[in-house]
């Protein structure tokens, strides 16, 4: 089991989140009110029968990930206070707005990803006030911190996770990170902008898990997420019994962004292996005639990549990982 790095007075009685005391035994289901904006985020606070550390789950900051969001409700149903040392709070869609008006990976209201704005602004627009609200409120304030993630609409992915590899708990990020059931894993150097960035620069052990793709929602990725979930809870000591460990590889991310708008047609599968100078896809014109091609600059395998024939300039293309010589 292990021994969480402590945060001052979460683990003492009495301690307050989102408004709500939290009881031992107690379950709350509850919306909290962005202020300045018509957003109410949806979060669960499962308070355990024995006092502990309190671990936050978080999906749905990109809205159209299906399988985390779908995991995160199930999980805020399954897990009961009895069984719980600690606390486990829940927010399973942070991203409501984009979530009930399908704009993918965006916040309806300002057209910005909310992943690339934390801390946020309170003074900001929807989605800085958004990521402000749950990173003072709920991020800043836990043990341990657990970021759902999938594979966008027009994004396959193999499922894989991150921690940060030189934040100041990145020793027990790692360990998190051991718990996942994936063949891959990401020693992040990106510090901002993101949820679990900045919980990891702020001493809280924290770990994204990327698994499910092109916006489905297949029941057997969701219970690997929420398999995972339970590992980690264990491995933390909220919940009792043996936790897994399994082996995988370190990856040196890379990503090659569209230079260009036109149709794309990838020539590799996510999770094939590639050699450096291979041809990863083309952008076509709409004559069909070849405008750019996209050239790997490295050994590795394909993490994920745009699955859509339609792809935007400056935005994704393909992401593939270099696989690190000492990764065990």
């Amino acid at each position: 089991m292990l021994t969480l790095p402590m945060k001052r007075g979460i683990s003492m009685n009495n301690i307050t989140i989102a408004g709500h005391t939290l009881e031992p035994g107690k379950t709350i289901k509850d919306h909290i009110h962005v202020v300045g904006t018509e957003i109410h985020i949806p979060h669960v606070i499962i308070c355990g029968e024995k006092p502990g550390k309190t671990v936050l789950i978080t999906a749905g900051i990109h809205n159209a990930e299906y399988v985390g969001i779908q995991a995160a409700i199930e999980l805020s149903n399954e897990i009961a206070p009895a069984d719980l040392t600690g606390n486990v709070i829940i927010i399973p869609l942070a991203n409501r707005s984009g979530f009930e008006n399908r704009t993918m990976s965006l916040v309806f209201e300002d057209g910005k990803n909310l992943n690339r704005v934390f801390p946020g602004d309170k003074e900001g627009t929807e989605a800085d006030r958004l990521a402000h609200l749950l990173f003072e409120t709920f991020i800043k304030n836990v043990d341990a911190y657990i970021d759902l993630h999938s594979g966008d609409g027009y994004e396959a992915l193999i499922p894989y996770a991150y921690y940060v590899g030189e934040a100041p708990a990145h020793k027990v990020s790692k360990e998190m990170i051991d718990c996942i059931n994936t063949s891959y894993y990401v020693r992040s150097t990106c510090t901002t902008g993101g949820a679990y960035n900045l919980a990891s620069m702020a001493g809280i052990p924290s770990v994204l898990i990327e698994r499910g793709q092109l916006s489905l929602c297949p029941p057997e990725e969701v219970q690997a997420d929420k398999e995972d979930v339970y590992n980690i809870l264990r491995c933390l000591g909220l919940l009792e019994g043996e936790y897994k460990t399994y082996p995988k590889t370190e990856l040196r991310e890379l990503s090659d962004i569209a230079p260009c708008t036109g149709c794309w047609y990838p020539y590799k599968k996510v999770g094939d292996k590639f050699k450096k100078g291979e041809k990863l896809g083309e952008i076509r014109d709409y004559f069909g005639k070849t405008i750019h091609t996209a050239i790997a600059e490295n050994d590795g395998v394909l993490t994920y990549q745009t699955a859509s024939l339609s792809i935007i300039k400056d935005g994704p293309m393909v992401t593939y990982g270099v696989i690190q010589k000492d990764a065990g």
